[in-house]
Order: structure tokens, then C-alpha cells, then sequence
């Protein structure tokens, strides 16, 4: 029988989330504007209208920035750990609105309900981390050459930051970026994806509830729906000091450029094409759950999914029946009922790639050992359920070359470990990357210089999913940004070299004389 939307509950957490049947694209702080077109979000779940929202033009881009810039002169004057308070709260409201957010994420995007409520975690786990960072956002000092002089340095704050985020990730990817952004002292403004706005209405409405509580000024926090004409803007704003981009490779090389043209800075996180290698040596019982879950996990559709299984010829028949068995018992529907694994693509532009790609993979030799097909029937009103399925390919096929956002995995043998190290890198992205082994020296030589090229590198888990505490981003055309944890605050600082002379001379660098 036919699930509806109201069968889970989610009427319920729109109201909570303060999602209206027609809302306004655009918030500073609590007050909502905007004067635009008009944007329908429809379920891929039921295919059923949520929402509608009035997005932005222009002149209410310009009225942003300048809410931006005056919010920036007063929030930088804030210490740091006072900015992470803001944090601390923030991410109290998102633990309260856990259940509804995540909820909200697996309707609007159709990922499974336990990975909406696992991308709400990740917002609540980088809050978490960057409150303790903004007590830590740490200089280095240096001696110097010169006797009575020391030097050190520090960080400022860029100031606007501009988060232009994609589909699959609708929260997440913009808590990364935000709570390390805040607590280093910048104003933020999101364009959330056109594909998802109300996760981004959302995650405004629960931060205006923080800002307003703490009489903070309007341009802290800024979402703003809009057209690729509103993110064109942001990218070529000279006010926006970085902008931090998600989305494909094709669109990254735009915004990269366009961003180094006036000097700014940028964080790409673009395509992925990954891979885990199953050696001789793997555990299979891991090597299955780690790969089918890469593959299958959001539809196919995170830039971490596996696409590709490089796997050792002794065991490569057992993994592909193994694979096989497990593919028929994946089960299809409702995101929203947590007895299903897989959910709906985004929508039908989405399906129609992936009947495309399959068409190519088959034109190429690609023999499928599981058909894909589009699902139909009273389960899948909204066109958007497909099959996962399973490809024996060559590693140099085009299609195989290629990021295909849909559950299509590609498989393949190898002999040497080197062999299968050069296909995985034998690909133009490189963000992550996995081997299955218990052989050590596997493993090693998988994480040394002469291994994976790509930014992520793991050894018995699969490629999917980040630790908040890791620097999350890939090398080669996947963009070379990092976001989320380790160091990356740094991304959202200008460094300043100072020199301090506490003599009653002046002595010069290098020994030069300069005598007057």
C-alpha cells in the first residue's frame, strides 16, 4: 500500500520547523523578505507539492550584502569564545528539532530517515567541535633574526562568507561551513539548493530563534533562495571574501575561476569518482556491507558514493555473487519507513541520467550482472524509484571515467595491488578512496605517496560517510578544498605575519645598513 506523507508525521514537523504553504526566500535574522519568482518543492517521495517559496532577485541580494557588511564591523568585535557560545546554543536547538529536521531532510531529498537524522547529528557534532575550537583558534611564534625584535603570527576574519550548497547534503554541508566561519568571527550567507529550500527556510528559522535570544544583529546568519543568477552574483561579489562551493566539477571550474579572477578565495567540493579495492586479503563479510552501503546509501547520490569496486581475480567471483544476493534483498520505497534501505533519486532529470548512463555503460561492453530498471506501481508515484544495479566494466570505459550521481556500481579485476592502485587513480577525481585487507602492507602501501591520490584514504571502511573531526575534500578535479574539521578554520582567517621591536633602534633584516 501507498505510504502519504502524512502517515510519518512530517505536516507535523513542517509546522514545528515553521515551514508555511508559502514562505519567503530570504532572512537576515528573523525578518523574512523576498521578490522573486515563485519556487515549488515537491516531494521524490510521493511526488507531492511541500511547499512553495518566493525566492530572491536582486535588489534583495544588495540589501543582504548590506545587512552583511554592518552585522560583520559589530560580530568581529565579539572574542571568540563568546562567538562560540553562539555556536554552543545553536547546536542545543538543533537536538531539539533532531527528529523534524531530519525528517524534513529525508521528505524534501529522499535519503532514508536514519541518514536525515544522521546529517542532523553531523550539524549538531561540528557545533560541538568548533565551540572547543573557538578557544583554540591559535597563532604560531617565531624567533627572530634580529636581537630585541619578536614575531609571530595570528589570524583574522575574512568577513562574508558565501556557502552556495548542494542537494544531497541540503544541512550538513552548510553547518560546516557556517560554525567554523562564525566562531572565526565572519557573517555568512547560504544559497541553499533550489532542489531543497525548505531544509534551508529550516535551518534559518532554528538560528534566528539563537540570534534573536542573544539581541545579536541581523547578517550573522543570511539564507537566501534563489536562481543561478543569485549564485552568480555571490561568486563575483567583491564583498564576498570566500566562497565555498559544493556541487558538480563542471560548475566548480566556473566558480573557481571567477573567484581567483578578483582575488578571492574558494572552497570547491566537486565531483567524486570512488573506488574501494578488495584485495586477496579482505575480510568479505566487511568488504560486502562496506561496498553495498557505498554503492546504495542516498540513492547513490553522495559525492562519497562507491562507484567503483576494484577486486583481487581470486576473489573477484565470489564478491560479484555475493554482491548479487545482497542487491535482491535491498528493499525500495518511502524513506520516511525505516524498513526501507533506498529511497528515490532527486528527481526525474536525475533518472533520466540514469538510464542514460547505463545505455552508455552497455554501448561500451558494460555487462550488468544486476539490472537497473525505473520502478512503478503505487509505491512510486513519483517516478523517481530506480534499482540499483551492477556493471562488469573495463576501468577505462568514458561512462566509467565519469561521476554518475545514481546507484550504479562498476566492478572490475585485478592481479597486483599496484595494478589496482593505478586504476583507482587512473580516474580525473580523487576525493575518496578505501581497501579492504588485513594484510599490513597493503594497507600501508595504499596510504604512502606511491598510493591513493585522492584526499580520503581508508583501510576497512568504505568511502562513504566523514568524521566531523577529519578535513573533509578531495584532489585533481574534486576541487582541493577542504571543510569540516582538523585545521580547516583556517580556510576562514587571513594570516598576518607581526614583528614587534622592543629596542631603541632599528636594526634591519638580512644585516642591511641603512644609515642616515
Amino acid at each position: 500500500m501507498s505510504h502519504t506523507n502524512q502517515d510519518f508525521g512530517i505536516e507535523k514537523s513542517l509546522s514545528n520547523l515553521g515551514i508555511a504553504k508559502e514562505n519567503k526566500g530570504v532572512s537576515s535574522g528573523g525578518n523574512y523578505f523576498a521578490n522573486g519568482d515563485l519556487l515549488e518543492s515537491y516531494s521524490p517521495t510521493d511526488g507531492k507539492l511541500i511547499a512553495k517559496v518566493i525566492t530572491a532577485n536582486s535588489n534583495d541580494y544588495d540589501q543582504v550584502i548590506e545587512k552583511a557588511k554592518k552585522a560583520y564591523l559589530e560580530f568581529r568585535q565579539i572574542p571568540a569564545p563568546k562567538r562560540g557560545e553562539l555556536v554552543r546554543q545553536f547546536g542545543l536547538k538543533l537536538r531539539e528539532y533532531k527528529d523534524d529536521l531530519g525528517k524534513l531532510v529525508s521528505y524534501e531529498m529522499g535519503k532514508s530517515l536514519q541518514e536525515g537524522l544522521g546529517e542532523v547529528q553531523e550539524m549538531i557534532d561540528i557545533c560541538d567541535f568548533a565551540v572547543g575550537l573557538s578557544r583554540q583558534l591559535h597563532g604560531y611564534t617565531m624567533h627572530s633574526e634580529r636581537p630585541g625584535h619578536r614575531m609571530y603570527e595570528q589570524y583574522h576574519p575574512l568577513g562574508i562568507i558565501g556557502i552556495i550548497s548542494a542537494f544531497n547534503f541540503p544541512v550538513a554541508v552548510w553547518s560546516w561551513n557556517t560554525a567554523l566561519a562564525w566562531i572565526c568571527g565572519n557573517v555568512t550567507i547560504w544559497k541553499p539548493s533550489e532542489k531543497t529550500p525548505l531544509c534551508g527556510i529550516a535551518c534559518q528559522n532554528i538560528i534566528n530563534e539563537v540570534l534573536k535570544e542573544n539581541n545579536l544583529p541581523e547578517g550573522i546568519s543570511t539564507m537566501i533562495v534563489g536562481d543561478h543568477q543569485i549564485g552568480d552574483k555571490m561568486v563575483n561579489d567583491k564583498n564576498v571574501a570566500l566562497i565555498s562551493f559544493t556541487g558538480s566539477t563542471k560548475v566548480g571550474r566556473i566558480v573557481g575561476t571567477n573567484v581567483a579572477q578578483r582575488f578571492g578565495k574558494s572552497i570547491l567540493e566537486l565531483g567524486g569518482n570512488n573506488a574501494i579495492i578488495i584485495t586477496e586479503n579482505a575480510d568479505l563479510d566487511m568488504s560486502i556491507i562496506g561496498a553495498v552501503f557505498g554503492a546504495v546509501g542516498t540513492a547513490g547520490q553522495r559525492c562519497t558514493s562507491t562507484r567503483r569496486l576494484i577486486i583481487h581475480e581470486n576473489v573477484y567471483d565470489e564478491v560479484k555473487n555475493r554482491l548479487v544476493k545482497a542487491y535482491g534483498q535491498i528493499k525500495i520505497g518511502n524513506p520516511l519507513d525505516e524498513n526501507n534501505h533506498v529511497g528515490p533519486l532527486i528527481d526525474k532529470d536525475a533518472v533520466k541520467q540514469y538510464q542514460d548512463s547505463i545505455e552508455k555503460c552497455k554501448k561500451e561492453g558494460g555487462k550488468f550482472v544486476v539490472e537497473g530498471s525505473v520502478l512503478e506501481g503505487e509505491n512510486y508515484e513519483s517516478g523517481c524509484y530506480v534499482k540499483p544495479c551492477i556493471a562488469e566494466v573495463q576501468n577505462s570505459y568514458e561512462i566509467v571515467q565519469h561521476e554518475t550521481f545514481a546507484p550504479i556500481l562498476y566492478i572490475m579485476k585485478y592481479k597486483t595491488l599496484e595494478e589496482a592502485i593505478a586504476m583507482q587513480n587512473d580516474v580525473p577525481q580523487g576525493l575518496s578512496s578505501a581497501i579492504m585487507t588485513t594484510d599490513m602492507r597493503q594497507a600501508e602501501l595504499f596510504l604512502s605517496q606511491n598510493g591513493s591520490d585522492c584526499g580520503i584514504a581508508n583501510v576497512n571502511i568504505g568511502t562513504s560517510g566523514a568524521e566531523i573531526g577529519g578535513a573533509f575534500g578531495g584532489e585533481k578535479e574534486t576541487g582541493g578544498g577542504r571543510e569540516s574539521g582538523s585545521d580547516v578554520w583556517k580556510y576562514y582567517m587571513r594570516r598576518q605575519t607581526n614583528t614587534i621591536n622592543y629596542t631603541d633602534s632599528l636594526p634591519l633584516a638580512q644585516g642591511i645598513k641603512f644609515d642616515l
